[in-house]
This record gives structure tokens, sequence and C-alpha cells, in this order.
């Protein structure tokens, strides 16, 4: 998605210099976000890549000439369109955010601007994260200069001073479903994550492109110190797991969508099978090792529809796995084989049937809310991984108890690096951050359900041969 350049937005002076209004710039950056609930493009990098969804083809469903496949098998390379797409639309919205900033008819305010820098960061993150190397334009600079380009430790200092220059002149938001606007714990959530990453994006790289992260205890206090501003925001875990992603969320929502903006049905379109009520896409589905991850009781694992209200077609929240029925309690008919409609949790990435593979309802049609950027629950794992990562693994250990106690999952004995990373799964999942945790964790090279390669230089997405064409001052990344 290209930003549309109105004359009431975007003119140029006499000179050719940029002018703009800011205020009409920040709005558009924000609606921009509407990329994130694409089901491809930026999403699919994050999951597809993982090993918390498959994209099965299903006869010709879902072939897409190998689109989603190659993303699941690790065999992308520098022509992928959803690298290129993902490319292409970051780096636009950075260079909005650069015309806001630059802005003077009229100017940004104090506020204007911190909000503009939060969201160049928020943005820029995502092509340091997962290409390693950021371009960078200035807003008077024509097509026929090069973009600078900055290394990862360049850009995560450049993001680092954005998001440290927002924060003190955002304003304090409470928790609400409705956070579309960038704020101190906005501001803080992502200095968290900056830091927790920290080890990664500054690790030294080998030939064969693979990392060896560190993270130091500086770094770890930083998370924790970040962690603790949002708290203090007034944020904290919602009592109802399944209430985060409802119109009636309360207390852990940081960051939204503006209304109108990528709404989250496809979340559930891309999920569903055609027989259900909304029929959906019958596509994406969870990894049979990934849903034994749960235990019977964790309520995100899933719960089925009551009659009390809260019912819609038939459809639970979590995953939804075995018979599925309508609200009148009658068996959903496969009509593509006559038989009942059964999610069972094995599932082929070719040669899939209709049925096969357990879906996940985390936005749900009856009572769906925004789609969410940021979420406490991500902020209060980062601060349990830091104060793992710093040694203080007895209060790490407590505050991951906390936290399946009020999902209603049995405590556990011990807590290490395995657990720590299936804790977040079970919290996140299709929430948009597992291949970044999987890079940070070292098993993104693992092996798992028809995903045989281990490519180490895979932790970063190739520059896409697009961009290498159009400027020189880009170097593709090892092992591409």
């Amino acid at each position: 998605m290209e930003q549309d350049e109105l004359e009431s937005i975007v003119t140029e002076t006499e000179s050719g210099d940029f002018t703009g209004d800011a205020g009409a710039l920040l709005e558009s950056a924000y609606n921009q976000l509407s990329a994130f609930a694409d089901q491809a493009n930026m999403y699919a990098l994050q999951v597809h890549s993982s090993d918390e969804m498959i994209p099965p083809t299903r006869g010709t469903d879902w072939g897409d000439n190998g689109v989603w496949r190659l993303l699941h098998a690790h065999n992308w390379d520098a022509t992928h369109q959803y690298i290129l797409n993902s490319w292409n639309q970051l780096n636009s919205r950075v260079f909005l955010t650069n015309q806001v900033l630059a802005s003077d008819n009229p100017a940004p305010t104090a506020e204007q601007e911190a909000a503009a820098r939060f969201l160049r960061a928020y943005y820029m993150w995502y092509v340091m994260d997962m290409y390693g190397q950021v371009p960078f334009r200035g807003v008077n600079e024509g097509v026929e200069v090069d973009p600078q380009v900055f290394s990862r430790e360049e850009a995560f200092n450049f993001i680092l001073e954005d998001l440290e220059a927002a924060l003190p002149n955002l304003p304090s938001l409470p928790p609400s479903p409705t956070n579309a606007q960038a704020s101190k714990a906005s501001a803080a959530t992502m200095l968290a994550r900056l830091y927790l990453n920290k080890g990664v994006y500054l690790a030294d790289v080998n030939e064969q492109g693979a990392l060896n992260p560190t993270f130091d205890q500086a770094d770890m206090a930083k998370v924790i110190e970040y962690a603790d501003i949002v708290e203090a925001e007034g944020y904290s875990l919602d009592a109802s797991f399944y209430n985060n992603f409802t119109t009636s969320a309360q207390s852990e929502i940081i960051f939204v969508n503006p209304e109108g903006a990528g709404n989250p049905e496809n979340r559930y379109f891309m999920t569903l099978h055609y027989d259900q009520n909304p029929s959906g896409w019958n596509g994406f589905t969870t990894l049979a090792d990934f849903y034994a991850k749960f235990e019977d009781g964790d309520v995100r694992k899933g719960i089925e529809a009551t009659p009390d209200g809260t019912a819609f077609s038939g459809l639970g929240r979590g995953f939804l796995e075995g018979v599925q029925y309508n609200d009148n309690g009658e068996v959903i008919t496969n009509s593509r084989n006559n038989q009942p409609l059964s999610f069972e949790s094995e599932v082929p990435l070719i040669g899939a049937d209709t049925d096969d593979g357990i879906r996940a309802i985390k936005y749900h049609p009856a009572d769906k809310g925004r789609y969410i950027q940021l979420r406490y629950a991500d902020v209060y794992l980062m601060k349990v991984e830091a104060l793992f990562r710093s040694g203080q693994t007895g209060e790490a250990l407590t505050l991951v108890n906390q936290l399946r106690e009020n999902r209603g999952a049995s405590p556990l004995a011990s807590l290490d690096e395995n657990a720590l990373l299936d804790e977040r799964g079970r919290e996140l999942y299709w929430e948009g951050i597992r291949r970044t945790d999987q890079v940070r964790f070292g098993t993104f090279d693992d092996v798992w359900h028809d995903k045989t390669v281990t490519d180490p230089f895979r932790v970063l997405y190739p520059i896409p041969q697009q961009a290498l064409d159009s400027n020189p001052n880009l170097v593709q990344n090892p092992g591409y």
C-alpha cells in the first residue's frame, strides 16, 4: 500500500523543498498500520516462518505459486513477493513519518513530533529486525539520490534515540480497547523490546550468517525498567484471556489500529472452514507439536462456545479441535465430503484435506476488538525473560506462575529457556511476534513439521532483488 500524496497534505515550495500538513500526515501514518492486519506480507514473514502456524495447500486452494509454502519450509529467496512487499510497505511508512517531522504547514506540535518519532521507530524496528539494514531517504532527496543505508547497529541507535526522545512528550494513556494513539506505555514497550533483542541486533555474524547473541546485564536491567514504566501507567494482566481481543478489553491493551484501519476479521476468515459461519477461507492452522504445548485447563488452549450470549455459530475461542457444531448443537457437515466437520491435529504442508489442522480464534466474530499492535502480556513476559537472563530465576518463575494461574494452567516447577519460549508461545500465539522470539532463543534454524532447512543465515530475510537493483548502497545479506 503506497501513501496517497494529496495536494492538501504534501506540497512543494517554489524552491522544490518539501512542505506538508503535520496533522494530516500523522493521521495517515497511523492509518497505514492497517498493513499489519493483512494475512500476508509482514504478518506472514513473522508467523509462517515459525513453528506456530502452517499454511497447508488444500487441492489448489492456497497454492499461490508456493508463496506460503516457501516461508514455512525456509526456502525463500530475494525474489519472494512478501519479502519485497514488506520491504516496500515498511520503508514507505518510515518515509511518511519523516515527512511528518519535516512539515511546516503547519509544523508538528511537540506531541505530534513525539508520535511521529514513535511511529518511525515502530516501522523501522520491523525493517531492522527482519532485514538487518535500513535505507533512509530525506524528504527533499529526489529519486536520483541513492538512499543512505543504516547498518543494524546504526538503525538500533537511531530507533533508540527516537523512542527516548518521544517518551517524555507522549501522553499517559490508561489501558483501553481503543488505544490508537502513541503513548508513554507504547514507547516504553518498544524500548523494552529493543533492549531485550539488543544482543541479537548487535551480535557478531559469521560467514554463514549465524548469530552469536549475548544478553548484557545492563540491557536486561533496561528491559525491567521499561516494563515497570508500563505497569506504572496502569497496565496489568486481564483476568480473562480472551477479553483482550474484544471490545470490552480492560487492562492490557497498549496500542491498537485506528478504527477501520485493518480490522481483524481476516484473523478468523483466514482459518475458518468454508462450511462454518462466517464462511472462512479454510487456510491456516497450527502445528500438532505447537498445540501439544498446552495442557488441559489452560484457557489459552481453547474454550467452547456457550449459550450465555457469547456463542456465535458454534465458534469457541482459542484452538478449535475435533467435531464442530453450530449454535443449535448440530454437527456441521463438511460439504466437500459430506462427513462431520472435524479438525484434526495432523496436517501436511501439501495435499491437505479441507478439515486437516487445528484452527485458532483469538478475535471472535461475536465481539472482536480492534487489531492489537502491543499488549501488556508481552511486556510482562519480556520482564520475566530479562529477570531470568539476569540470574533472578526465582522471581522470574514466580511471575510466570502468576500468569499461568491467571490462565488456568498448573504452575511450573522450574524455568529454563525452553520453558520461557514455550510460555511466550502459549500466551502470544498468532499475534505476529513468534519469528523474533525464535531468533532470540536460537531455535529458528531448528527442524519442525515439513521444515527441514536449518540454514543459520535465515535469521535475516534477504534484501529484495528489486531494492538491490535500485540502490547500490545496499549489500545482500550473507547466504543469499
